[in-house]
């Protein structure tokens, strides 16, 4: 039996795909290993968001050509669809498949010989159709994620994931329901619904709430849990049924990027600060105690410290549980890589710093805000202090000192406190659990 080793590096959606990837190659015969047992195949799944990301990317190509010399080397993802320029100068590939093919990348590899110049599967435009994907995610992880939608049409000036990945299109409903099911028959109690742009999705009349209504209905899967999603995009019908008694959890993540208007018109984003603050006050007065995320960007071009002043004061302002903080990378072929204004490196990494640590403080005082609470976990690992862990449905990680295994159970938990990361608790009692989105 032949065996495959695949690598990914990126967001959660790469994630989603690659566990669909590998749930393919079995059904074809191989075995999957990891990548130290040694393997005839290997799949790259790379991600072009930032330099630092391709540059990733290469690396990972070059120390598997180092160690493993004989596998053969398939490699896709957003990097193989925009960088293939670059890929097929570098050694030790023999296979490079851009977005169109991705999903079908196993069929291609109809002979694991290696090749002198790699094959090159690539399209300079994507398929705006709606589509299916053959198998089911292949997760070690207790939490699965659900592909329901790919592409982007909003073209924010810095992002190169519209020219990676192609215009919006959505996943027929039927079969992501085939996949939801088949993720619950495995074990997992929660999905994560991801996708680029995953608040437009559209197909055959419906809308994203009328999918997370129709994956709810299936036997057995207790939580629903929303990836990250564009302010603009999330209805009213969504909120409220977070709001209510189902199985959607309390948790968005929210991109704000910039608190500063002429930055976010720079970055052609479609709101303005106080738009933005203003969806955030309404989601958090009509979903109790839902956690809210967010990305925030420093060193856009242009950046002034009155620019960064106003994020800074708007981050701090709104009830952020936490934020992503990200520094801008020239892309190439967007927009904003020809804008002048670049920000010096000490000031980025001071900027960066300063989100950081407000994050961290924001993150303490949500956790804090919930000791006293009885809340559901859905466990998931140990964790390095030893405690085992597991998140509540308002995406807060909580530690308990356990000697059997909790992985994949759902237990309240009465939190008594919270340090940097964690929120600690006792198990309460298993006979009065916690309604989960209660």
């Amino acid at each position: 039996m032949p065996r495959a080793s695949l690598h990914t590096i990126g967001c959660r959606l790469n994630h989603a795909e690659t566990a669909l990837l590998a749930d393919q190659l079995q059904h074809r015969g191989y075995e999957l290993v990891e990548f130290s047992q040694g393997t005839d195949l290997v799949v790259v799944n790379t991600c072009s968001v930032t330099d630092n990301a391709e540059a990733d990317c290469r690396s990972l190509i070059r120390k598997i050509r180092r160690t493993s010399p004989d596998a053969f080397v398939a490699v896709t993802g957003c990097y193989a669809q925009t960088g293939v320029d670059v890929l097929q100068q570098m050694e030790g590939i023999d296979l490079i498949v851009g977005t169109q093919y991705k999903m079908e990348l196993p069929r291609y590899v109809t002979s694991l010989k290696r090749r002198p110049a790699p094959e090159i599967l690539h399209t300079r435009t994507v398929s705006r159709d709606d589509f299916t994907i053959e198998g089911i995610g292949e997760y070690q992880e207790t939490r699965a994620n659900l592909k329901v939608q790919d592409g982007c049409n909003f073209m924010c000036s810095f992002c190169i994931i519209p020219f990676s990945r192609g215009h919006e299109r959505s996943r027929r409903p039927e079969d992501i329901l085939r996949e939801a099911e088949g993720l619950v028959a495995r074990g997992h109690r929660e999905v994560v619904v991801t996708g680029v742009n995953v608040g437009r999705y559209r197909c055959d009349g419906l809308t994203l709430a009328d999918v997370i209504r129709l994956v709810e209905a299936i036997p057995g899967l207790e939580r629903i849990r929303i990836s990250s999603i564009e302010p603009t995009t999330i209805s009213d019908e969504l909120l409220e049924r977070m709001a209510g008694p189902s199985k959607l959890c309390r948790y968005l993540h929210v991109p704000l990027q910039s608190g500063d208007d002429g930055i976010l018109h720079a970055m052609n984003r479609r709101y303005t600060a106080r738009e933005y603050a203003r969806f955030i006050e309404k989601a958090v007065r009509m979903v109790p105690d839902l956690g809210v995320g967010t990305d925030l960007m420093v060193s856009f071009p242009g950046e002034t410290d009155a620019a960064f002043a106003n994020t800074r004061a708007l981050a701090a302002d709104l009830p952020f549980a936490y934020f992503h903080v990200f520094s801008f990378s020239p892309r190439r072929g967007t927009a904003a890589a020809k804008l002048t204004g670049a920000v010096p490196p000490a000031t980025v990494k001071a900027r960066s710093e300063e989100l950081c640590a407000l994050s961290r403080a924001k993150r303490l005082k949500f956790y804090h805000r919930h000791v006293g609470q009885t809340v559901s976990v859905l466990f998931e690992t140990r964790h390095r202090s030893g405690l085992f862990t597991g998140l509540t449905d308002n995406y807060i990680r909580v530690g308990f000192p356990a000697d059997n295994d909790l992985s994949n159970q759902i237990r309240s938990v009465h939190l008594t406190g919270a340090m940097d990361g964690l929120a600690v608790g006792t198990l309460a009692p298993e006979c009065s659990p916690t309604v989960i989105g209660a």
